[in-house]
């Protein structure tokens, strides 16, 4: 049984889809070999699998050869044509797989075959498949053929792996690009050959399977071939998602719309079902990524402010930055919840502007119109009138101090020192990965208020975390619960001399007390700083 991708393969230039450039430049080398008598004699088609290059290759050997050629449309009827169609029975259409004969005695051999005559053609066409596999020594022996070839010889070389094939043979070849194809076209194709096998299909099936051939048309007619087989002869939505295993574009909505409401049960609730369905978490990932790209797009064309703009960008910028983790993790489920979680919280982050104008109170408490409540006092006898009194100005809340964690003890000598503050940062949430930081200090002390840590240089890219994090509240409340009085934490590295590492203005700002309070009321933290200007 013939597959479609076999059945459907293109026989003429105008039968190449999405390669208009190449096809193109070959259909006017064919017009000048014509008028001419003369043609380039060494071709390189390099592109992705599936984009046409092997197929092309023996459409220029058939208009090459064909009794009314050189033609950019042979006439497919005469016996050089028909040769064409099975290379395998023609002398004069010599095929081989770079893969499998790679060795410099293969090239050697087919430089001694190249002095032979064509047979029964105009040309003899050697179609070298996957070049960039030969060796360094069968590309010196091939070489020297191709800048010199006799008259009655055509190569077309064909890659996928462009940067590998030298560039003495470059030099020597035209090279003629085959880009991915697009996905209407691909789209367009596939229903052309389901009309042509009366096919039927439903809504966006043949949209999926254009999509998942990604720019390769043969991939893409194999998918469908596929999906027929197991439509019962028909291609149906459903079917197209359970054999490419692709969840349903209800769920990728549903995820959408939560993510947007940051409802986290919501998000918990779907990737409970896709577990349950036994879907691809990869090519889940790929669909939401995209189903949000395609929001974004709807967002900027519809002229949105900057901040929602910003909110949706962001939140698209952290699954991109997952997916490598996903791919890399053995536990993808869970990078998938712990990303979409995050993900969900973006749009209620204030920005930082807003919460020093004022303006956000989002987190705060409410605050009352007037003024406080009195407290209630034992009765007291009525001092005697003084006339009317001004009312007293509205006073506000009591700010309620945080619990502080227990104080333990100083530590006095520096392994005691070291000991204690990678114990309390092993034991606050978050830190925990900071906690080697102090065991790898050559120089470890306490000088009220200030924590110094002094390292080798080799350590500072390990500690590059750590670093970063020296001026953060939440490292200096951890190092409190064994240091009273900690204000200042300084790191600084043997290859620094006896200077101590530049302060940075985010250093300064997360050490000013109003900004600390003000994280501390509104329950935030930094996420990102930026400098403008």
């Amino acid at each position: 049984m013939t597959t479609l991708a076999l059945k459907y393969r293109p026989r003429l230039l105008s039968d190449l889809v999405g390669q208009e450039g190449s096809v193109k430049a070959l259909a006017n080398a064919l017009k000048r070999a014509k008028e001419s008598g003369k043609i380039h004699q060494a071709y390189l088609f390099a592109g992705v699998r599936g984009t046409g290059k092997t197929s092309t290759a023996r459409i220029l050997a058939r208009a090459l050869n064909c009794v009314q050629g050189p033609t950019a449309t042979p006439c497919g009827v005469c016996d050089p044509c028909r040769a064409a169609e099975q290379p395998d029975s023609s002398l004069d259409i010599v095929e081989i797989d770079a893969a499998s004969r790679a060795s410099v005695a293969d090239a050697r051999a087919l430089r001694e075959q190249v002095q032979t005559r064509p047979a029964f053609c105009r040309y003899r066409v050697y179609i070298i498949d996957e070049v960039h596999m030969l060796s360094t020594e069968a590309f010196n022996a091939l070489l020297k053929v191709i800048e010199e070839p006799p008259p009655h010889a055509i190569f077309v070389l064909a890659t996928t792996e462009l940067q590998d094939v030298p560039d003495t043979i470059k030099s020597r070849v035209q090279i003629f690009p085959f880009r991915l194809i697009p996905v209407g076209l691909i789209e367009g194709r596939l229903k052309h050959v389901c009309e042509s096998e009366g096919v039927t299909w439903e809504g966006e099936s043949l949209r999926l399977v254009a999509e998942a051939g990604q720019g390769s048309m043969r991939d893409a007619l194999t998918i469908l071939d596929r999906v027929i087989s197991a439509g019962d002869g028909k291609v149906q939505e459903e079917a197209v998602r359970e054999q490419l295993g692709i969840v349903s574009a209800h769920l990728v909505q549903g995820v959408m719309s939560a993510l947007a409401i940051g409802d986290s049960a919501a998000l918990v609730e779907a990737c409970r079902e896709l577990a349950e369905q036994g879907a691809d978490w990869a090519t889940f990932w790929r669909e939401l990524v995209l189903a949000f790209r395609d929001r974004l797009e709807q967002e900027a064309r519809g002229a949105r402010g900057p901040q929602e703009l910003l909110r949706w960008a962001r939140m698209l910028n952290l699954l991109l930055s997952r997916e490598r983790d996903l791919r890399d993790s053995s536990l993808p489920r869970v990078v998938v919840e712990l990303a979409l979680i995050t993900a969900a919280q973006l749009p209620h982050l204030a920005p930082l502007d807003a919460l020093l104008s004022g303006t956000v109170t989002s987190g705060l408490p409410p605050r009352p119109a007037g003024p406080p409540p009195v407290p209630s006092r034992a009765p007291q006898a009525a001092p005697a009138p003084e006339g009317p009194r001004k009312p007293a100005p509205p006073q506000p809340p009591p700010v309620q101090a945080l619990p502080r964690p227990e104080v333990r003890s100083i530590p006095v000598s520096m392994d005691q020192l070291r000991g204690a503050c990678s114990e309390a940062l092993r034991q606050a949430p978050g830190l925990h990965a900071l906690a080697t930081a102090p065991q790898l200090a050559t120089d470890l002390r306490w000088e009220t208020p200030i924590l110094r840590f002094r390292f080798p240089g080799n350590v500072r890219q390990t500690l590059q975390a750590f670093e970063r994090e020296k001026a953060s509240p939440h490292l200096l409340a951890a190092l409190s619960t064994v240091l009273l009085g900690l204000k200042v934490i300084e790191v600084s590295f043997d290859d620094q001399g006896e200077a101590q590492t530049a302060e940075r203005p985010e250093d300064r700002l997360r050490r000013e007390p109003a900004f600390q309070e003000l994280l501390r009321l509104s329950g935030g933290e930094v996420l990102e700083i930026r400098r403008e200007g």
